[in-house]
């Protein structure tokens, strides 16, 4: 029998700092809900928003696969592998920390806030080698059908990470259905509602809602709202 865990929006941690507002889906900073600290190896999932022309300032991390994908805006990327860079809506970036890195994130513009998600996975492996990535997404091959935008391998489509994980993101009109099938056993799916509503077996889902399920191979998604956007996180359940 499929497990199932609902996580309204106005549910998440909320910090206000002026210059970043930020909704945590599970513990993080100065939020911290035990019921609430992963899901399985989802450990963050975070939708900031960030003034223009401000950010954070250079920070480390470590063994931690960073994903960060822009909803509006860019973001002003450093870091201590030598790179600069500016992520786009439109765009995934993917950074391994491993061993060790220090990086930090700007708004790149001058007068438009950045809405951007903040996901973090614990990974397969520890200390690898530090890594950076990003990619463009075609945006069209997510409309009325799921685009894999990350997996565990690195010839398959989006970026990959050290994790037997895949996102997916779809872009629906109303009344659209389709499934998802998971792609390992064991494995469990967060679902993150980004605009619209989305019934997931059964489910119904408003914007900024998260759903996991586990314990089940299928999802049944159907759009009950137009420009219905989700992001599917599939990820193993167990820490290890």
């Amino acid at each position: 029998m499929p497990k199932s865990i609902l996580h309204k929006a106005n549910t998440r941690g909320h910090a206000n700092h002026g210059w970043l507002d930020a909704r945590h889906t599970f513990s993080f900073a100065g939020y911290y809900d035990p019921e609430r600290v992963h899901f399985g190896v989802l450990r963050v999932l975070n939708d900031d928003r960030v003034e223009a022309g401000m950010g954070f300032g250079t920070h480390p991390h470590d063994n931690m696969e960073i994903i960060t994908i822009p909803l509006a805006g860019e973001l002003r990327h450093r870091d201590s592998m030598g790179n600069t860079a500016v992520i786009h809506a439109g765009e995934i970036q993917v950074m391994s920390a491993g061993t060790g890195i220090q990086h930090s994130e700007f708004n790149s513009s001058a007068d438009t806030t950045l809405n951007l998600l903040q996901i973090w996975l614990f990974p397969n492996k520890g200390n690898v080698t530090p890594r950076y990535d990003q990619q463009l997404l075609n945006v069209a091959d997510r409309h009325n059908k799921l685009q894999q935008i990350l997996s565990p391998n690195s010839d398959d489509e989006g970026v990959w990470i050290h994790q037997d994980a895949w996102f997916h993101l779809g872009k629906f009109d109303k009344d659209v259905a389709t499934n998802y099938t998971l792609k390992l056993k064991g494995n469990g799916v967060y679902a993150f509602l980004i605009s619209g509503d989305l019934t997931i077996n059964g489910q119904l889902l408003n914007t900024r809602d998260g759903l996991g399920i586990w314990d089940t191979d299928i999802l049944h998604l159907k759009a009950e709202s137009p420009d219905t956007e989700v992001l599917l996180m599939e990820v193993p359940m167990n820490l290890e």
